[in-house]
């Protein structure tokens, strides 16, 4: 009866050294791992032993940067907008006559002068009527002549008493019947003269030509829409391009002064510059659905690189402020504390500096207040920096023209100036 309680007994001794190793496995773990975070936290990590721009930034390690220093210079204020080029001068050419096409000189595409031959239409109607008109002339001038010679014997025979008053007064509106009719004849010749001069058609502006519209052989009238073929003035162009209303009373103050305001036109990349112009003129109105204006530039395009309808991106210079302070653009950090610099001190740390970006022109911003000229800020490495942070600069980017980006130093160009450092 003993043996079953000793059995349990047994049992029992076995289950608590059990436990116990467990617990002390789970308390070795702890120990293991509180060790460990020890070590993470209070040895030296390896983000301070590798180069800064890796993984962290070693305060105590000046970080490469490429600098500039601000300088006084001009800066230009441009207006810019998308704009639309247009001919000064578009004809289409139509016949003022009836009749055959029956010669076409002029080839697609040319370029032609005011007055050059283009077409000509069949002038033997119009030669034909000039002949009967003249003949119908030369008739009423004899009848003429003859009127005024039997106004002459009345009027002699008058005189004499030999006739009666009213036979003179018959004679004299006679002749001035055949006046009127050896005038009516020669507006008639004019017509028909003038008429047989429309039947060779002309260019009436300089300009390129567009394609043929009608083929020699076919009839053509004067009432016909299309016409023979389009003229358009290329050289000078215009192009039509719109500017924000608030813009309107600082240009017109420049209009007012007689001034010629420089515009400039680009492609669609604005990377291209197309052509170099003057402002023309200005709009009378303003588009209420945009708040906008259209302005008109004019361009000489001598080497017709602007074509009707093409767009264009257009820049009007419209004043240039002298003596600004210049940093180059990359030079303007802009985040959540606003738009700021880093400005290079004497100990060679940086101070974070709040400015007031103004105009900016190519690779360069001016500053409104802020940064005073002579100031070096960084240029290239300032997304590394922090206020107060060591900083270091390479020789040659020291002696950067401003507005210039160098190059960070390498790791070898880094060890030999520490080691000349030290």
């Amino acid at each position: 009866m003993r043996a079953v309680p000793m059995k349990i007994e047994s049992h029992l001794m076995t289950e608590k050294r059990r436990s116990l190793r467990g617990v002390w496995v789970v308390i070795l773990v702890l120990l293991l791992a509180a060790a460990g975070a020890a070590v993470f936290f209070l040895a030296p990590s390896d983000a301070q032993q590798r180069p800064a721009g890796r993984r962290g930034i070693d305060p105590t390690r000046p970080t490469p940067v490429v600098a500039a220093a601000a300088r006084n210079g001009d800066v230009n204020i441009y207006l810019s907008g998308l704009g639309t080029v247009t001919p000064l001068k578009t004809v289409t050419v139509r016949s003022r006559v009836d009749g055959e096409l029956i010669r076409v000189l002029f080839k697609e595409g040319q370029g032609v002068k005011e007055g050059d031959l283009l077409a000509e239409i069949d002038p033997r109607p119009y030669q034909a009527q000039l002949v009967q008109f003249e003949g119908q002339m030369a008739r009423d001038q004899a009848l003429l002549a003859n009127a005024r010679i039997d106004l002459e014997r009345y009027r002699t025979l008058y005189a004499q008493d030999s006739i009666a008053k009213q036979q003179v007064d018959t004679q004299e509106a006679l002749v001035r019947q055949y006046e009127g009719t050896v005038k009516l004849d020669q507006g008639q010749i004019d017509n028909a003269r003038l008429q047989l001069t429309y039947s060779r058609i002309t260019a009436p502006i300089s300009g390129r030509l567009g394609l043929r519209l009608v083929d020699p052989g076919n009839i053509v009238r004067s009432g016909d829409t299309n016409g023979l073929v389009v003229i358009t003035q290329l050289q000078p162009v215009t192009a039509i391009f719109t500017i924000p209303q608030d813009n309107l009373p600082s240009v017109m103050q420049r209009l007012r002064s007689a001034e010629k305001l420089p515009v400039e036109a680009y492609d669609r990349e604005q990377k291209k510059k197309l052509a170099s112009g003057t402002l023309a003129s200005v709009d009378n109105q303003i588009d209420p659905a945009t708040g906008t204006i259209k302005l008109r530039a004019q361009f000489p395009n001598e080497d017709a690189s602007l074509f009707p309808n093409q767009f264009v991106n257009v820049r009007m210079l419209l004043d240039t402020r002298r003596g600004a302070t210049l940093v180059p653009n990359a030079a303007v950090v802009r985040g959540g504390q606003g738009t700021f610099v880093y400005v290079i001190k004497e100990d060679r740390t940086v101070e974070l500096r709040k400015v007031s970006v103004g105009m900016a022109e190519g690779d360069n911003v001016s500053i409104e207040s802020g940064l005073a000229p002579g100031e070096r800020v960084v240029v290239e490495g300032s997304d590394r920096l922090r206020d107060g942070a060591k900083v270091e600069i390479p020789d040659r980017a020291a002696g950067a023209a401003p507005g210039k980006s160098g190059k960070a130093p390498g790791k070898g160009e880094g060890k030999r100036r520490r080691k000349e450092g030290a």
